[in-house]
């Protein structure tokens, strides 16, 4: 990420991609998908939970350049590792016979053929301005923009309803990460202008007016440059927490506690850490609700408050949250954000804060002063509006 607004993304990334296409096959590609990253505006651990999230896509794109060949096999030439990686249909009859970066790949081709579609073999070059590791969904981007490629390629009947389900599909059983269904779902169903509320139970969605620049605002998405102290045990570990408290309530998830009902379910629970886990959730599902209902009212500046809420409740109740984190909406706060808070699941990755247009790089100063003070490494970040989500490119 850089410090410049990403609106010219989705082009260059797109000309990369053909670029590397040519070069790597002495061809034209056939088409050129594209999808992007994504930044939760609210919602943090509630998707497993059966809840709530209100997800918006970035102009920060992954494009897949290809075009179809003989046979069943797959080529992929990767921009960013420099890879081409070949492989065939026996490498798709089961889970993880395709590993590191092409295994999102081979995990589409693996989904599509497992749930009955006949994927004939095609060439992919791949391009990406979506950063890694940094809790933007770079994943879910790949995997949705080879999956837009590969229906389009084989004409293949599969309504972008039912696409996050097999994206989310690739990504749990062929790579083995434990992804819940808001990244799959925000890369292919966003809308430009909108955040997308989804509701995790049902997988229902609704569009939600969301156009910051109307108002005179921006999105500042900071990359903390933590690194990801996370992992998957602590990530793990808020689940099984979650998942055990609901037992001991008598419901099927915690988005069957009403925040009206909060004090009394945390009155039947003995342990403080999950009293604070559940309050985390239920107060979150809420803060997504309300969020939902000042959108849909056009009262944009508003819901500031609720974004620096679910900050905190991130960092007191759930835990989730480093100092690096912690001091980027420390300081975009000092610096005027109307509102700041942790995007992802925690333990490092963005900061977004919503801010008036024009005090866009001070609140970015601001946060790079305050990491110089603590010692941190130097932040990058980058402003955005809501974007599309996964589309073929002209």
């Amino acid at each position: 990420m850089t410090g410049h607004p990403a609106g010219r993304a989705a082009t260059d990334v797109a000309e990369r991609a053909t670029a590397g296409f040519r070069q790597e096959y002495a061809a034209e590609p056939a088409g050129r998908w594209a999808a992007p990253g994504r930044a939760n505006l609210i919602g943090e651990h509630t998707d497993y939970n059966d809840g709530f999230v209100l997800p918006f896509a970035l102009s920060l794109r992954t494009v897949v350049a290809a075009a179809p060949q003989p046979g069943r096999t797959w080529t992929v030439w990767s921009e960013l590792s420099g890879e081409t990686v070949t492989f065939g249909a026996e490498d798709v009859t089961e889970p993880g016979r395709v590993t590191d970066w092409a295994a999102y790949v081979a995990g589409v081709v693996w989904a599509l053929r497992d749930a009955g579609h006949d994927v004939g073999g095609a060439r992919l070059a791949i391009a990406s301005d979506v950063p890694l590791g940094s809790g933007l969904s770079s994943s879910a981007a790949l995997e949705a923009a080879v999956l837009a490629a590969l229906v389009d390629l084989g004409d293949l009947d599969l309504p972008v309803e039912k696409q996050p389900r097999l994206a989310q599909r690739a990504e749990n059983v062929y790579v083995g990460a434990p992804t819940g269904i808001m990244d799959q779902s925000a890369v292919i169903r966003c809308r430009e202008g909108h955040a997308l509320f989804l509701d995790c139970r049902d997988e229902s969605v609704e569009q939600i007016p969301f156009d910051p620049a109307a108002a005179g605002l921006t999105v500042l998405v900071v990359d903390s440059r933590a690194p990801h102290r996370h992992a998957d045990g602590e990530y793990a570990a808020r689940r099984r927490s979650c998942e055990q408290a609901a037992a001991q309530l008598g419901v099927p998830a915690l988005r069957d506690i009403d925040v009206t009902g909060l004090d009394d379910a945390l009155a039947r629970l003995d342990d403080p850490e999950t009293r604070r886990r559940v309050r985390h959730v239920v107060t979150e599902d809420q803060r997504v609700l309300d969020t939902v209902a000042l959108l849909r009212a056009g009262r944009v500046r508003e819901i500031g408050p609720l974004l620096t809420a679910s900050h905190a409740s991130m960092r007191d109740d759930f835990e989730i949250t480093v100092p690096e984190i912690d001091t980027a909406v420390e300081a975009a706060l000092a610096a005027g954000a109307l509102g700041a808070r942790m995007t992802g699941g925690g333990f490092g990755g963005c900061v977004l804060a919503l801010v008036e247009a024009d005090r866009a790089d001070a609140v970015a100063d601001a946060v790079t002063a305050a990491y110089a003070e603590r010692g941190f490494t130097a932040p990058t970040h980058v402003t955005v509006q809501p974007a599309p989500g996964a589309t073929r490119l002209r």
